[in-house]
């Protein structure tokens, strides 16, 4: 899978807070509504021919060249029906709940990042901020409304049970209830296609935290506590890259540390994390592969196969530049991020965190690779 290449901003981004109200209902948007022509069910759609299509966006086509039945602007619509995909993943959704989720959007914004609708309706799934579901510029992060979404679906009891319009219903509370149900077909074949393209990285938000405290680590013996509470996604004050640093790995913490306060994305391409398209942000392993691609070292794509790369080295005679793998076991780890130095490290942590440096304190390295 291509990401969509761009060039690398140097601003820092700061976390989106997570609205803690209660979720309300949304109403379906005008904008939705004006264009359903009716609630014929798509179930003669050409799934085989719609998944070939959107393969081949995913895989870099020009998406104005690739036509798609009720995709009308596939070159926007594919890349947010991958964010949903993508974050109904990384929440640990089941496949039936992103299908919702997609059925969902293709009614109420038709896939679009739409900014307006019926009342103050806004974005992909037309939520309305007087209604709870957060602030119009968090409702307008593809991400974000994605995870509104699955949180208020997954309140619903029994909602695996019901049909997708039920459970659709359940949570948008829609004028027009049962317009969902036409879109069960396409959506089923987005989600299938879509999540065959993310490789199992095994970043799916375990939930667990790595609070166990390691040895000190590094041959400065440092393990970052002398830092202090760092602020997630700043760069500690006082904190420069070790002399001596091989010039690889000074240019590899370099990148990572310019991608300081963007978003977590699992599936992440890691390959324009300051820009709009949610799916160029980063997950662990990409932001470690795109890190040492700009040092002219190539990484293989997940963490399950970057534990493979290099040479093994001990987490007590570290060197900046080294990756440490946490979480899950020593040989299927699911969890990386690189040594930086002075005790430090830099990842991409999980669902709703920046791109941030911790402690080596706070890390249980399960296993350490030197690439450089």
């Amino acid at each position: 899978m291509k990401g969509l290449a761009a060039g690398i901003g140097v601003v820092f981004l700061s976390p989106l807070l997570l609205g803690g109200g209660a979720m309300m209902m949304a109403t379906s948007s005008e904008a939705a509504q004006s264009t359903t022509s009716s609630l014929d069910c798509l179930s003669d759609v050409d799934t085989s021919k719609i998944a070939d299509q959107v393969t081949k966006i995913l895989d870099g086509a020009d998406a104005s060249k690739v036509h798609i039945k009720d995709l009308d602007l596939p070159g926007e619509q594919i890349p947010n029906a991958q964010t949903i995909v993508a974050t109904g993943i990384s929440l640990g959704v089941p496949q039936r709940g992103q299908i919702v989720a997609l059925a969902t959007a293709m009614q109420e914004s038709r896939l679009r990042n739409l900014g307006g609708g019926d009342r103050d309706s806004l974005g992909l799934f037309q939520q309305r901020p007087s209604q709870g579901w957060g602030t119009a510029a968090q409702i307008h992060d593809p991400v974000y409304a994605s995870e509104q979404f699955y949180k208020a679906l997954l309140k619903v009891h029994g909602w695996q049970q019901m049909t997708v319009t039920q459970a659709a219903q359940a949570v948008q509370k829609s004028a027009y209830p049962n317009a969902y149900a036409q879109w069960e077909a396409l959506a089923t074949t987005l989600q299938k296609t879509i999540a065959a393209t993310f490789p199992d990285s095994g970043e799916k938000e375990s939930g667990k935290t790595d609070d166990k405290p390691a040895p000190a680590t590094g041959c400065d013996t440092a393990d970052g506590s002398s830092y202090g509470p760092i602020p997630e996604g700043a760069v500690p004050k006082g904190y420069k890259i070790p002399k001596g640093t091989d010039p690889r790995a000074r240019k590899a913490i370099v990148w990572a540390m310019q991608q300081l306060g963007t978003m977590y994305q699992w599936g992440g391409s890691c390959t324009n994390p300051h820009g709009p398209d949610a799916m160029a942000r980063c997950d662990c392993s990409s932001l470690m592969q795109q890190a040492f691609a700009h040092a002219g070292i190539t990484l293989t794509r997940t963490t399950y196969t970057q534990v493979g790369e290099g040479n093994t080295v001990s987490p007590k005679a570290l060197k900046p530049g080294d990756l440490l793998f946490s979480r899950g076991t020593a040989a299927r780890p699911e969890h990386v991020g690189m040594y930086i130095g002075e005790g430090l490290v830099i990842e991409a942590p999980r669902t709703g965190k920046p791109v941030r440096i911790t402690p080596i304190k706070d890390w249980v390295v399960l296993a350490a690779r030197r690439v450089i």
